[in-house]
């Protein structure tokens, strides 16, 4: 038994166990190779976290479902092994008459185990098992042990990961809500690469589409013909002057079309032009609802209070909504007191920094 171990090598256990989370699934290959070296029926991984429901890595048979449930019961079965100590299996019997018994694991095949119990930074519980229907030996017990401190290092880099994968999808989906992406395009306009939302900022709008052979093209033909024009000025001559288009009004879209920025004259990258998005998912209607819901407006008031918020005027607002201006003033002064504003450019403030900016 020692002999297997000694081949499959310790130094292969350790990179395997550390590049365990690039397998799919995690630690397969580590798994697959603890299970050689000890010589065992299995080679299990049961991770429980401090919430959700817990996973089973393993390679070879799977554990008997009573001894999954037996390492991840809700009550005390953890505090009773020991943290870094490998047991056996009549050391936990010992512990714990929860253990489920040796006839049960027999008829699986499984009449000897080593089991080691580890936690993560995140108070979430581990288990890593050999069990097989020889006795796998004291190099085995020795193995695990030395294979604890390098799991629990694993352990944390993926809590760590999982982490980092939770902010960058908030951070995802709150980029997602402003209707905020960009993309990159050649001299033909053909488009190089792009943020993970573009794509559904295309499925939402008809005013610019990936068109055939990857051109981007746009509903307005002025437009197009602007934006291939500025992509060929670009790649001649990065420093022009980018230029801004309003793509739509309600729900208005805007883009801004700029040179890359440092791009290297290696020419490693086709990309000339870089075009920001930037737009209002929702319609001025839906804007004006939404309002009224979070301040109370009355319709008429939510109307006015929304015109202004896009910059026009009392009196030009007044116009567009075939008010009169002592109606729209009116109307303004009751806005005001209903949103705790202290005038126009605070009310544009206060609608701009709500909740509404990231619906």
């Amino acid at each position: 038994m020692l002999m297997r171990m000694m081949n499959t090598g310790e130094a292969d256990l350790l990179a395997a166990l550390h590049d365990g989370l690039s397998d799919q699934p995690l630690w397969s290959r580590f798994l697959g190779l603890l299970q050689g070296a000890a010589g065992a029926a299995t080679a299990s991984l049961i991770v429980r976290p401090k919430e959700g429901p817990a996973v089973h890595f393993h390679a070879g048979d799977s554990l008997p479902l009573a001894l999954q449930e037996y390492f991840t019961r809700d009550d005390d079965a953890a505090r009773l092994l020991r943290e870094g100590r490998v047991y056996a299996w009549d050391e936990l019997t010992a512990a714990d008459q929860g253990v489920p018994t040796l006839a049960t694991l027999e008829g699986f095949g499984f009449r000897h185990l080593r089991t080691l119990r580890l936690t993560d930074a995140n108070d979430a519980h581990a288990w890593l098992t050999i069990a097989g229907p020889r006795d796998m030996g004291a190099a085995s017990a020795a193995l695990l042990s030395r294979l604890g401190p390098h799991l629990k290092i694993a352990l944390n880099n993926l809590a760590a990961l999982e982490r980092e994968r939770r902010r960058a999808s908030i951070s995802s989906e709150m980029i997602g809500r402003l209707n905020f992406g960009w993309l990159t395009i050649d001299a033909r306009c053909r488009i190089i690469d792009q943020s993970a939302n573009v794509q559904d900022i295309l499925r939402r709008t008809a005013l610019l589409r990936h068109g055939r052979y990857d051109r981007l093209t746009f509903a307005s033909a002025a437009i197009d013909r602007d934006v291939a024009a500025l992509a060929k000025a670009f790649a001649q001559n990065p420093h022009i002057r980018p230029r801004a288009f309003r793509l739509c009004q309600d729900p208005w879209m805007d883009m801004f079309v700029t040179a890359i920025p440092d791009r290297q004259p290696s020419g490693a990258s086709r990309a000339v032009a870089m075009l920001y998005l930037s737009g209002d998912r929702w319609s001025r209607d839906d804007r004006c609802e939404q309002l009224i819901d979070l301040f109370g407006l009355l319709p008429s008031e939510a109307r006015l209070a929304w015109a202004m918020a896009q910059g026009r005027s009392i009196a030009e607002a007044a116009h567009d909504l075939g008010l009169t201006t002592e109606t729209a003033r009116n109307y303004s002064k009751k806005i005001y007191a209903k949103t705790g504003a202290g005038g126009q450019a605070d009310l544009v403030r206060i609608i701009f920094t709500s909740v509404l900016a990231i619906i």
